[in-house]
């Protein structure tokens, strides 16, 4: 992720100099030499004078590096999520607002062209009232150990995305969740108490019906989808050419140069994301995706793991 937002802030003109730092400091050299930019080293940090920042280190360290970028008082994009734990992250939010950081949350589907297209959709009223949303996630290839051992589960790492987009698309908080996992041919899931394959059915405030399936392995490719189906009408997003499936009527292609994981199916989105925070730094929009997105996403997502314990639906407002 590091690498692919200095590829976009290089090639922004509005964008004099980035700065790179990395707890592998050759890798930043590394990634400076290779576009052009800036290495410092990751102890000086806060030392640094720069207008903005982008927090896109591991999982692990988001934590802490916002504990010392935000008290400068400038914007920051932080990849998600902004913590691990709900405490964690409400003190990051807190600590934002009072340095005066304005903080964006990296939720990169929200400026996926298609997805995009069906939020002003629905928020223009051309769909109706919206009856439900169906919605896929699968990974292209199973997560190596490493990973797994740090994503903090199935619904924190993978479908977080799905539950922001549930708030996004919908205007409305989800209400309860009922979920189930299960292992059905990566045992190395098994080992972290994962699981490679989901199931989610929310339902939000203002009474949208919700149905979420996911995987953390698809072999034809890496498929991220959504329709959404209302009074007036039936729209789909990431259903094209690329879409890694095998229709079995005649007449239209699928699975022409299958997606082959989320950077290839997201590409322009992260493009678009980090122009619009470029954007945002320079106070020319509101916040395209403000924290409270990462703080309520992963509320639903531990909903989620509260309902798989239970076997039972979970009220999200209940999770504190």
């Amino acid at each position: 992720m590091g690498a692919i937002r200095v590829e976009d802030l290089v090639g922004d003109d509005r964008v004099d100099e980035v700065l790179i730092a990395n707890r592998n400091g050759q890798r930043a050299d590394d990634l400076a030499a290779r576009w052009g930019a800036s290495s410092v080293p990751w102890e000086g940090i806060t030392a640094v004078s720069v207008d903005a920042v982008v927090v896109a280190v591991g999982t692990d360290a988001h934590e802490q590096t916002l504990l010392d970028v935000l008290p400068r008082g400038i914007p920051v994009l932080c990849e998600k999520p902004i913590a691990m734990t709900l405490a964690q992250t409400e003190s990051a939010i807190e600590l934002a607002e009072k340095s005066g950081s304005r903080l964006q949350i990296g939720f990169q589907r929200r400026f996926d062209e298609s997805i995009r297209a069906v939020h002003d959709i629905i928020e223009h009223g051309e769909i109706g009232t919206l009856y439900s949303l169906s919605m896929t996630a699968r990974d292209h290839a199973p997560s190596a150990r490493e990973f797994i051992a740090g994503s903090g589960g199935i619904f924190r790492d993978l479908h977080v995305h799905d539950f922001d987009l549930v708030r996004w698309l919908t205007g409305s908080e989800v209400e309860t969740v009922y979920a189930t996992t299960a292992v059905r041919e990566h045992r190395d899931y098994s080992d972290f108490d994962d699981a490679d394959v989901s199931s989610v059915i929310a339902v939000t405030t203002s009474g949208v019906q919700v149905t979420i399936g996911g995987a953390r392995h698809d072999a034809r490719g890496h498929d991220v989808r959504l329709e959404a189906f209302g009074s007036k009408d039936s729209v789909s997003a990431g259903l094209n050419p690329r879409t890694p499936l095998r229709p079995l009527e005649g007449g239209f292609a699928l699975s022409n140069d299958p997606y082959r994981g989320f950077v290839d199916r997201f590409r322009e989105a992260f493009r678009t994301e980090t122009q619009t925070f470029v954007s945002f730094a320079r106070n020319e929009i509101d916040n395209p995706c403000p924290p409270d997105a990462a703080l309520e996403s992963l509320r639903i997502a531990i909903a989620c793991e509260k309902s798989l314990a239970t076997r039972a639906s979970v009220r999200v407002s209940d999770v504190r």
